[in-house]
C-alpha cells in the first residue's frame, strides 16, 4: 500500500476537484499519488482482494455485492478474463458516474487496471452511455495521457452504449459488447464464468473502481474510518429535486439524511416527500426522512435502499400521482419487451396509472394493486420488480392523494412543470 498522504475524512473521491474541467494526469497524481503495481498474474493478487475484503467495499451500482467475492468469482473461473468498467448511467436522475468520467476519469481508469491486473484481464472495456458525449471525450483524452506517461498492463477501450433505463444492466451491457442489442439476458450461465467474448467476466460500476484505486493506495483500515461497520467508506450521491442547489455529493455511508439536504443549501421549498434509489426505489415521507440515516441498515428498516445512490426531494407543491403517473408510461416504455410481464403488466399499470389521474374510476386502484402482483417477481430480468417497488411505495406514502384522484380527476398542481426526470425533462446537474 502507499505512504502517500490520504485524506482521513471528506472528500476522498471528489479529493482535489476544483474546476469543471477534467483533471489531469499530473495533478491527479499529485493528489493521489502514482498507481501501484500491485499485481501482474492472478497469482500475484492476493494482497489487493485481502485489502478489498478487509475493507467491505461494496458496489456501488445499485446491488451493492461485496467486491471481493466478485472477483474472486471471475479468478475461480476457467479462462483469460475481461474487466468491464459500467458508466451507463440509465437512471435519468443519477449524474455521478457521467460526474466521475468527465471530471476525474484517471481515478476511474486506475480502479479498472487494478481490477484487470486482479483478475488476469488483458483487455478493459469503459461502458458509456453513447449520449455522454463530454465524458467519452474526457475518457479518450486520459487514455492518451497514460500512453504517454506509462504502459499499463491491460489494453483499456472506450465503448458507447445505446442509451436506455435497462441497457446499463450488467448483462445488457455483455450482450451488447457481444453483438446483441442492450438488453438484458437471463441466466445461466453467469458473467463471472462466461461474459464477453466467452470469457470470465468482471463488471463493476465506475465508482466501485474508483473505491478500488484509493483502497489499493490507503488500504483498508483507511477506508473504514467513514461508514458503518457492515457497509464502510464514502459513497457518491446525487441529490435533485427541490433543493438549493442539486448536484453530485460525496457522503460518509450512514450520514444523516437531513444532513445531505443541508450540504445542498437546505429545502427551496417545503418537502412532502423523498424518493431514495431512484426509479427502482422507494418513497418515504419527509417527516420519516428527518430521522432517516443513509446506511444499508438504517435504510432496510423503511424497505429502502441508496440503489446506485439517488435521492430526490419532492415538494409539496407537486401533484405526486401525476409525477409517478409520468414515470411510471416511461419506466414502462423502457422496458425491454422480452417477457409477459414486462410487455402487458407493466403496460397494464402504466395505463391504470394515467385513469388514476383522470379521476373517475374509485376502482383502478385495486386494479393497481392485481397488476403489480401479477408482474411482480416474474420477469425475465429484475426491471418489472423495480418498477413495482417505486409506484406501491407511492401509492402507501400518497395514499390520500391517489383516492382523491381516482374519484375526483385532476388537481390544480397536475398542471405543473414534471419535477422527476425523463430523457425530455432532466435535472440541472451541480458538482459538490
Amino acid at each position: 500500500m502507499s505512504d502517500f498522504p490520504a485524506p482521513a475524512t471528506l472528500p476522498r473521491i471528489l479529493a482535489g476537484l476544483r474546476t469543471q474541467r477534467s483533471m489531469a494526469l499530473d495533478h491527479h497524481i499529485e493528489i493521489h499519488g502514482a498507481l501501484p503495481l500491485v499485481a501482474h498474474r492472478r497469482r500475484d493478487s492476493g494482497a489487493l482482494i485481502e485489502a478489498l475484503e478487509r475493507s467491505g467495499l461494496r458496489g456501488r451500482g445499485g446491488a451493492a455485492f461485496p467486491t471481493a467475492t466478485k472477483i474472486k468469482a471471475v479468478i475461480a473461473s476457467r479462462g483469460r478474463a475481461t474487466v468491464v468498467a459500467n458508466a451507463c448511467e440509465g437512471e435519468p436522475a443519477s449524474f455521478k458516474d457521467r460526474l466521475l468520467l468527465e471530471r476525474l476519469p484517471q481515478l476511474v481508469i486506475d480502479g479498472a487496471v487494478l481490477a484487470a491486473q486482479a483478475v488476469d484481464a488483458a483487455e478493459v472495456f469503459i461502458a458509456v452511455d453513447a449520449g455522454a458525449s463530454l465524458a467519452a471525450r474526457s475518457i479518450q483524452r486520459a487514455l492518451r495521457e497514460r500512453t504517454d506517461a506509462s504502459r499499463d498492463p491491460a489494453r483499456v477501450r472506450l465503448v458507447p452504449v445505446p442509451r436506455g433505463y435497462v441497457s446499463g444492466q450488467e448483462s445488457a451491457v455483455v450482450n451488447y459488447l457481444n453483438g446483441g442489442p442492450a438488453k438484458p439476458t437471463a441466466t445461466p450461465p453467469p458473467i463471472f464464468r462466461r461474459g464477453v467474448n466467452g470469457r470470465p467476466t468482471l463488471v463493476n460500476n465506475v465508482e466501485t473502481l474508483a473505491h478500488i484505486a484509493l483502497i489499493a493506495r490507503h488500504g483498508a483500515a483507511w477506508f473504514r474510518e467513514l461508514g458503518t461497520q457492515t457497509n464502510p467508506g464514502s459513497t457518491l450521491v446525487t441529490l435533485g429535486g427541490a433543493v438549493v442547489d442539486p448536484g453530485v455529493f460525496e457522503i460518509e455511508v450512514g450520514a444523516p439524511l437531513a444532513s445531505l439536504v443541508n450540504a445542498a443549501g437546505g429545502p427551496a421549498s417545503p418537502l412532502r416527500a423523498f424518493l431514495l434509489g431512484g426509479y427502482a426505489g422507494t418513497w418515504v415521507t419527509a417527516t420519516a426522512a428527518n430521522e432517516l440515516a443513509l446506511g444499508s441498515d438504517e435504510l432496510g428498516d423503511v424497505g429502502a435502499s441508496l440503489g446506485a445512490g439517488v435521492i430526490i426531494a419532492l415538494p409539496s407543491s407537486a401533484c405526486p400521482v401525476a409525477e409517478i403517473a409520468s414515470v411510471g408510461r416511461w419506466l414502462s416504455d423502457q422496458s425491454a419487451g422480452q417477457c409477459g410481464p414486462c410487455i402487458n403488466g407493466l403496460d397494464a399499470i402504466a395505463t391504470t396509472l394515467a385513469q388514476i389521474r383522470a379521476g373517475g374510476d374509485p376502482r383502478a386502484l385495486g386494479r393497481i394493486s392485481r397488476w403489480a402482483s401479477l408482474a411482480n417477481g416474474r420477469g425475465a430480468c429484475a426491471h418489472p420488480d423495480g418498477v413495482v417497488r417505486f409506484i406501491r411505495s407511492a401509492i402507501d406514502v400518497f395514499e390520500d392523494e391517489f383516492a382523491d384522484h381516482a374519484r375526483s380527476g385532476p388537481c390544480t398542481a397536475c398542471l405543473q412543470r414534471q419535477l422527476l426526470p425523463t430523457p425530455t425533462a432532466g435535472l440541472s446537474r451541480a458538482a459538490a
